[in-house]
């Protein structure tokens, strides 16, 4: 019978719509027992072996933002070794994520229709001999540094389009989330390990070169662990009852229903504010903390003579790895109690630590220079609420995105979230510290004051950001509905839209947009 489904569409007739959509859904979602057998039975893989999957995967993910961040550990160093200002330290940061959004829809393609494990295998490879190689750059070609950084994109980009869809291809219901958040666990906490091990293998070698060493090395694990542990699951299997494969619609099909889910284009929207705020904080947060220092004279600025003693480094990323894993695990569980009693609770959540980051990344601005203490303590509060939204909307896309546009739609989101988010926030807030600075004396407060007007911005982003989320809610319960049904193959394809239902008038067809009534 599973041969016999028809294709998958964004229309439908109305009359497949059951009067109780929610009964049908807590009808249609299996127990946990019967779960961990339709897994077994369907993949082929244990629930043992899903978790050691779901393990390896989220190793490779923390490798992927330690890597990342590790050049902002130790980002006055790079400054004082190539002698660059703020724009260009900025640019280094923009050029990777640049390389990363504009490829990441290459690999989503690819991960839709190929083996996601050997994308992933060659990815990882090319990704840690780029990494390797940066690290052996010399002082007068600062421009082969940006371009390593930015062909570091290609392996991450053929990472992070891929392994969410295989999660998502293992478990269902709050499984899949419990799974997603272990998996999001390793960007804030993988984050501030790249802090802590760049700043500290620095101090020990007496040569920041070698910080960009140690994720290569661990790169090799991690493609050994690909290779040996983790297994390609049928997609979609589970949502559809059957080990039959899906077809694939054109990509630019795809790209079209994409932009009519109004779910996965405002969540992606309230995304990129989140990367706005992160990307900014990553790269600027230990500089403008280091600068503080520097304008109140509690420490030394770097010299020929004087290395650049930074602790701020290694406390910022032991302050994100903390608020990295309460916020995410605090997300979760936030929003898997509140739908018990709404349904919109994913977006609601998401707004809410989003627009409350915003006071407290504003008071971490401007109490720099008052209290180092109170900074770590706002930063602390602002952190854990921006950490609330990374499994969550991973999650909503999962469930409003059909399985064969699943690795499509996590990379037109990266595209999205880097493109307006992270991948020009670091170098416009170093421009706007440049700028305001040319009409300053130059000094250490200067250079502070610079800075920190220019993070400002962070806070107002946040807010905005919010809004999105909360415009999210208005049509989550639709668009999840309708994913459900495209995913059992009860609604047909119409060649006219994607977008519009037939439904039964008097005798005649007429054509109404189909939240109108799923609403």
């Amino acid at each position: 019978m599973a041969s016999q489904r028809l294709p998958y569409a964004d229309t439908a007739p109305i009359l497949t719509q059951p009067d109780d959509t929610e009964d049908e859904e807590k009808e249609g979602l299996p127990s946990d027992h019967e779960g961990v057998v339709d897994v077994q039975t369907i993949t082929g893989i244990s629930p043992t072996h899903a978790g050691f999957i779901v393990g390896v995967l989220c190793f490779v993910n923390l490798l992927n933002y330690m890597d990342r961040f590790t050049v902002a550990g130790v980002l006055p160093d790079i400054e004082h070794f190539f002698n660059i200002d703020d724009s260009k330290s900025g640019l280094l940061q923009t050029v990777f994520i640049c390389s990363y959004m504009v490829l990441a829809p290459i690999f989503g393609y690819l991960g839709d229709r190929y083996n996601r494990k050997n994308l992933m295998c060659v990815g990882i490879t090319f990704w840690s001999i780029v990494t390797l190689g940066s690290s052996f750059i010399a002082k007068e070609r600062f421009w082969l540094l940006l371009l390593t950084r930015g062909l570091v994109g290609v392996g991450e980009a053929s990472y992070s389009t891929i392994a969410p869809t295989i999660i998502a291809d293992l478990f269902l219901g709050n499984r899949r989330s419990r799974m997603l958040s272990i998996f999001y666990f390793a960007i804030p906490v993988g984050s501030g390990l790249g802090y802590i091990v760049g700043s500290k293998v620095k101090d020990v070698a007496d040569d920041w070169h070698w910080a960009l060493r140690v994720t290569p090395g661990l790169g090799v694990l991690a493609l050994l662990l690909l290779v040996t542990v983790v297994r390609e699951p049928p997609r979609g299997a589970l949502e559809t009852h059957s080990d039959a494969p899906l077809k694939n619609t054109s990509w630019l099909a795809d790209l079209r229903a994409l932009s009519r889910n109004r779910s996965f284009v405002l969540s992606s929207l309230g995304f990129t504010a989140v990367a706005f705020v992160t990307g900014s904080l990553a790269l600027w947060a230990p500089a403008f903390l280091y600068r503080s220092r520097l304008a109140t004279g509690s420490t030394q600025p770097c010299s020929t003579e004087v290395a650049c003693k930074n602790t701020d480094s290694l406390i910022f990323g032991a302050v994100t790895c903390v608020t990295g894993v309460l916020g995410v695990s605090t997300g979760v569980e936030v929003s898997r109690r509140l739908h018990r009693t709404n349904p919109r609770a994913d977006p609601l959540v998401c707004a809410a630590g989003l627009i409350g980051s915003a006071p407290f990344l504003f008071l971490a601005v401007v109490s720099a220079q008052g209290s180092i203490v109170a900074t770590y303590v706002f930063i602390f509060i602002g952190e854990t609420l921006l950490s609330l939204n990374w499994a969550i909307v991973a999650d909503m896309l999962l469930y409003v995105v059909i399985p064969t546009r699943r690795s499509t739609a996590e990379a037109v989101q990266i595209l999205l979230s880097h493109l307006l988010g992270d991948a020009g926030s670091p170098y416009l807030i170093g421009l706007i510290s440049d700028r305001i600075q040319r009409d300053r004396p130059p000094s250490f407060l200067s250079q502070f004051r610079s800075l920190e007007y220019a993070l400002m911005l962070c806070a107002f982003v946040g807010v905005i950001g919010g809004g999105f989320f909360l415009a999210t809610a208005c049509f989550i319960e639709a668009d999840r509905k309708r994913t459900e049904l495209y995913a059992q193959g009860q609604l047909p394809e119409s060649p006219e839209g994607e977008d519009r239902i037939v439904v039964p008038q008097r005798g005649r067809s007429t054509k109404v947009p189909i939240s109108s009534v799923l609403i």
